[in-house]
Parts: structure tokens; sequence; C-alpha cells
């Protein structure tokens, strides 16, 4: 079965004006993304999918594959769906976000060897436990409710979920299996689910909570979840850039 891992890659950033064009080490960020993308073992091809010339240029400068996406693409999702239109012959896509330049390889092939080894399944996702409790009230922070024994995906919410009516304390968030989950904006979909996504109109909870995988809960697809020993820090802000460059220099 083959399968792709696309990269979607936005020129327009709000907290960090164009992010994915800017360099640490010599590289942009988004060439550190696509580099630690090709590192995981399961994708048959990393594509970045792009919506401006300028981004193009910069792949093509690191001598990757790019397609180019309409600019108003309404969610990550849509624009790997885009993608998928114009490659025919993969079954499985693996959306990488363009900011996460320290993106574990080991996850992504975790996550696309758990939807190739569970056909049920529409899409496949990450998480790692929350062990604290600022994480968990943090509305940043999105949370996963998981049917323990199958690592299915019940609900996700910014709000702090599973809410336990006795109360949290150290040995709640310390639980194996974990009560609480952080999600990781990784994905794994089927050519199919793509296909239904980019034809729907987003949900009342995707809007509510604004977060485009309930559009998929609410209409009772399967999302599978693997667990993460740890969540990599994106590009958001100039300090998160900042501390990314020390890292890399330390490393």
């Amino acid at each position: 079965m083959r399968c792709i891992l696309v990269i979607p890659a936005r020129l327009a950033s709000t907290r960090l004006p164009e992010k994915l064009l800017r360099r640490v080490g010599g590289k942009s960020v988004l060439q550190h993304t696509y580099e630690a993308a090709c590192a995981a073992t399961i994708t048959d091809e990393v594509v970045l999918a792009v919506d401006h010339d300028r981004l193009a240029d910069e792949v093509s400068s690191f001598g990757g594959r790019w397609i180019m996406t309409q600019a108003d693409c309404p969610s990550g999702t849509d624009r790997i769906a885009e993608v998928a239109d114009t490659i025919d012959d993969a079954q499985v896509f693996i959306n990488v976000q363009g900011d996460e330049p320290e993106i574990d390889p080991a996850i992504i092939d975790s996550v696309g060897q758990l939807l190739l080894d569970h056909p049920e399944a529409d899409v496949a996702t990450a998480a790692v436990p929350i062990r604290n409790l600022t994480q968990l009230d943090d509305p940043n922070c999105v949370k996963i409710a998981m049917a323990a024994e199958q690592g299915r995906a019940v609900y996700f919410s910014r709000a702090s979920i599973p809410f336990r009516r006795d109360g949290i304390d150290e040995h709640t968030l310390k639980a194996e299996p974990p009560l609480h989950w952080h999600h990781l904006g990784l994905y794994a979909y089927r050519r199919e689910f793509l296909r239904w996504f980019s034809t729907q109109p987003p949900s009342r909870l995707e809007q509510t909570e604004k977060l485009e995988q309930l559009r998929a809960i609410e209409a009772g697809k399967t999302i599978l979840v693997a667990r993460a020993t740890t969540a990599t820090p994106g590009i958001d802000t100039e300090q998160d850039l900042q501390a990314f460059a020390q890292r890399l220099e330390s490393s």
C-alpha cells in the first residue's frame, strides 16, 4: 500500500510572519521539517503542499518536491485532500505540519503503521500523556478522551476532558493507562476519508471548538491514536524559534 507524507506549508502566519522561511543554522524551518520527515521509513515519498511561489522556490532550493495548492484552503486536511487528488497511486497520506522541525520520525512511522494495521480505521493520529495540571487546564493544549482498550478517540476538546468528578491529584495524573491525553497534530488518512472530508461542511462541534477533527468524530468516523513518548515543540513565536536555534546549536 503506497504511503505519501505531505507537509502542508502556508506562507502566511499570524504570530511569527513567514515562519516557514525563517532560517536557523543555515536552513529554513521548512527544510528542517522536511529533512526530519524524510527520516521516517514508512513513507514512499515526501511532498510539500505549498500555497505561494516563494515557498515553492524554497522547496526547489533544497531538492524537495512541491505541489501548489489553493491559498484559501479552509484547513490543513483540505490541503492534504487537494494533494491526494493529484496523486492517484497512493492509498494513505500522512500529514506533518511544516513548523515541526524536530518531529520524531519514529512517531510518524507509528501513526502510519497504525492505520495500515487497522483497515477499519479512517484516520490515525498521536498523543502523549498529560502529567501536570497546568497543561491539562491550558486551552491551547488539545485533549483527547479515548476508549482505553481500543485506543480509539471518542472526543477532542480544548477543555479538560474527561472531567473527573472526584478531582485531579498527582496519583490520577500518573495513572497507567493514562486518563488524560495531549493530542499531537500528526495524522494518517485514507484516500477515501480525504475525499469525504473535503466535500463536507464544517460541523457544529468543529466550529465551536475550532478543531477540524471533530467533523470526523461527529460523522462517526474511526480515529485511532498512537502513543508518543514526548511532544516535540513546534514553531509559533519568535521565542520558539530562538529556543529551537539554541537546541540545534547545542546538539
